[in-house]
């Protein structure tokens, strides 16, 4: 990795000066975010951030002086060409000829694994990782929040897997409980055999707002009492009708994924875990964590000083199933907690849901400590917040397909009434992919747990912060390739590349393992979505003021290595986002 070459550089000149192991160092020196206002270095060292190791014995001193100090101690060599002091950091600006030999080589050499086989990561552990989301209900609505669980969930998966570990993926799915037994009867009154295969999730969802109507109606509740009942006993008869609808959906799901460009490893679901929740509850019992309420509910103590005054219900007072919903019945989530365990030995376990399920999964966590598994410690609850007013034209979001057709005939109605557009190969599968990414930007531009108004029109802008820019520069570097022949560029001379924009552009590339660092550590997608956006922005100025055409063949060839290098790190940071990068548009 190019900057870790320069980092080590800088920091075995310090370390001497300072008597530290440089590997102290390393973290403590960055690259500078590049500046539109002004000309920045390429480096910096923090002094705090040394200063905190205890190696500093003048912390009194100020961060300034100290700076200054050791600026003055350095001297600048065959790889760093200038050094100056700043407010708490001593800043250093690499040769400018070996800035964009290095960086050029070694991420047109890395490919997609520029960045990634930065010596950042060196000492993270490989892990296994089990990350379970998008999770939505059969027969109830697929709404926005599971659109957010999805990508959300892709991008960590993603991520995670680029950094070499070893990623489960799994979907688990609301397919147990009381509305099966409505839905089951709604079937029988108001089912369609053809339908439910030809449109599972549409056909399931109106059988279900059919049998609601009427679930008003004592009889109906009955009757739908007693065949969750005979699901829950195994008739087979009923389970076999409860399959078809899993069957169905899950593939109905498989195919709305693949648009999305979503794989899970395993579909699991509730409805496994029954049984397994019968032997949860007699664990509790056994430890005695059980309690029981004078209603004869089932719960947990989570208290500190054991008063209740923070409890989780586990178990419902009429014995019956205990499935109730989601947010109540943990005892389905701990038995499926554990079961994962002993099948995939994870190192990390991260469910991504929204913010409002918060409080489940700390008493989940809180209570598998109690029984005694201390890998409750490496589960993790990624939540995000809301999205308001994503509506499709025809009314509110039901189905997840919505969402993306809707999505592909506004990008492509753009696409048509724009003048610049020229014949496309496949015009729809381009406005699916740049509508995608549109979506995922506008998602992603926040912190996760921030709530945010979702705006089709701000979503699908051309020019500014967005996804179809993003796409749109990857689209204008691919044709640049294209029309000088996309020749194997060895042996160019790339020192020619001087000019402040080219620097930008280089310095900015230095970043990308700092920024993949930062991501990897919070799991947070907006670094690298800033870092594409601004990266996008370097590339349009500088193919404007870089001209390929017309340049001499020395030049021409140097500016083309940038540009493909440019084109070639936006690529990959789109993958890690869950973007496909379009070749036109």
């Amino acid at each position: 990795m190019a900057a870790c070459s320069f980092r080590r550089s800088i920091a075995s000149q310090i370390s001497k000066v300072l008597d530290l192991p440089p590997e102290n160092l390393i973290k403590a020196i960055s690259a500078v975010p590049v500046s539109k206002k002004r000309h920045v270095a390429d480096f910096q060292l923090s002094i705090a951030s040394i200063a905190e190791d205890g190696s500093s014995n003048c912390l009194t001193e100020n961060l300034q002086l100290q700076a200054q100090k050791l600026a003055e101690r350095l001297k600048c060599d065959a790889v760093v060409s200038e050094i100056s002091a700043g407010p708490g950091t001593v800043n250093f600006t690499i040769n400018r000829e070996l800035l964009a030999k290095t960086v050029l080589q070694q991420v047109l050499k890395d490919g997609s694994e520029y960045g990634i086989k930065s010596e950042l990561f060196s000492t993270v552990p490989r892990q296994k990782a089990v990350i379970e989301f998008s999770s939505p209900n059969i027969a109830k609505k697929f709404h926005i929040g599971h659109l957010r669980s999805t990508i959300i969930g892709n991008f960590i998966a993603n991520l995670k897997v680029a950094l070499g570990h070893e990623v489960t993926r799994i979907n688990y799915l609301g397919d147990w409980g009381m509305q099966f037994g409505l839905l089951g009867v709604g079937f029988q009154l108001f089912g369609n055999r053809e339908k439910l295969k030809s449109s599972p999730l549409q056909h399931l969802f109106e059988v279900y707002v059919e049998i609601n109507k009427a679930a008003e109606d004592e009889d109906t509740k009955k009757l739908a009492k007693d065949f969750f009942r005979r699901m829950e006993e195994h008739d087979e008869q009923t389970l076999s009708l409860w399959k078809q609808f899993r069957d169905f959906s899950i593939e109905e799901y498989i195919r709305i994924y693949k648009r999305l460009g979503v794989h899970f490893d395993e579909y699991s679901g509730e409805s496994f875990y029954q049984e397994k929740s019968q032997e949860v509850l007699k664990m509790l019992e056994d430890k005695g964590l059980l309690q029981k309420t004078t209603k004869g509910t089932g719960i947990v103590d989570l208290s500190e000083k054991k008063d209740l005054s923070s409890f989780s219900t586990v178990m419902r007072s009429d014995g019956t199933s205990l499935y109730i919903t989601r947010q109540v019945s943990p005892s389905v989530d701990l038995a499926a907690a554990i079961d994962r365990m002993n099948k995939y030995s994870w190192d990390t376990m991260i469910y991504v849901t929204d913010k409002s399920q918060s409080n489940h999964f700390q008493h989940l966590f809180q209570i598998l400590k109690l029984m005694g598994y201390d890998w409750a410690e490496r589960c993790q609850h990624v939540s995000f917040g809301l999205v308001q007013g994503m509506k499709t034209r025809r009314g509110e979001v039901i189905f997840l397909e919505d969402v993306l057709n809707e999505v592909r005939s506004r990008m492509l109605q753009n696409m048509a009434s724009a003048k610049t557009t020229k014949e496309i190969e496949d015009p729809v599968e381009t406005a699916e992919k740049v509508g995608l990414a549109a979506l995922i930007i506008q998602d992603f531009r926040g912190l996760l747990s921030s709530d945010y108004q979702f705006s089709w029109d701000r979503a699908l802008q051309s020019r500014g912060d967005t996804g179809v820019f993003l796409q749109y520069t990857h689209a204008r570097l691919h044709s640049l390739e294209q029309m000088h022949g996309n020749e194997q560029l060895t042996d160019v001379n790339v020192a020619c590349l001087q000019e402040p924009d080219a620097i930008s552009v280089l310095q900015h590339l230095l970043r990308y393992d700092e920024v993949l660092y930062r991501s990897s550590q919070d799991l947070q997608p907006k670094h690298i979505v800033s870092y594409l956006l601004t990266l996008s922005h370097l590339a349009a100025v500088a193919h404007k003021t870089l001209p390929v055409k017309g340049s001499t063949p020395q030049l021409a060839q140097a500016r083309l290595c940038l540009f493909q290098a440019a084109r070639s790190v936006l690529a990959n940071g789109m993958k890690l986002l869950g973007i496909t990068p379009v070749t036109q548009m």
